[in-house]
């Protein structure tokens, strides 16, 4: 006879992420027009000031040229634009715009109001495993 059956882990973060998906794909008023991607690249240069695609790709790890692309659609888009950089001037960096700066602001809100329903009714310490287990789970691709 076996014990208690293990949660279904792998199953339940797939089901998880499907849900996440959909919910932010039904909320086209945060998005402002602008990818759960592009929102990530927002969210990075809102909090830097500035970086190079490099440095953003590092930070979502994924190919510079991921970023590279993306960047291109969101410059068109009007929500970043490309500077020098003030050191070397070889590289090139990003910046929001003041219409990007709002988009990230709105995507901001809007992921504001689904962590709190997320995390409503979990002690920091429960909120604190999960974001450690997540880690780990984030750190398989390395």
């Amino acid at each position: 006879m076996s014990g208690p059956r293990q949660p279904r882990f792998v199953f339940l973060l797939n089901r998880a992420q499907r849900v996440l998906q959909r919910w932010v794909e039904t909320r086209p008023e945060g998005w402002e027009g602008i990818s759960s991607a592009q929102a990530a690249v927002l969210f990075i240069l809102g909090a830097r000031g500035s970086a190079a695609v490099g440095e953003i790709a590092a930070e979502l790890k994924v190919a510079p040229a991921a970023v590279t692309n993306l960047s291109k659609r969101m410059q068109a888009a009007g929500l970043i634009e490309r500077v020098a950089d003030e050191i070397d001037a070889r590289i090139t960096r990003l910046r929001l715009t003041p219409a990007g700066a709002q988009a990230g602001d709105t995507a901001r809100a809007v992921l504001a109001g689904l962590n709190a329903r997320l995390t409503a009714g979990f002690s920091k310490e429960e909120l604190a495993t999960v974001a450690r287990w997540l880690e780990r789970v984030a750190e398989l691709e390395e």
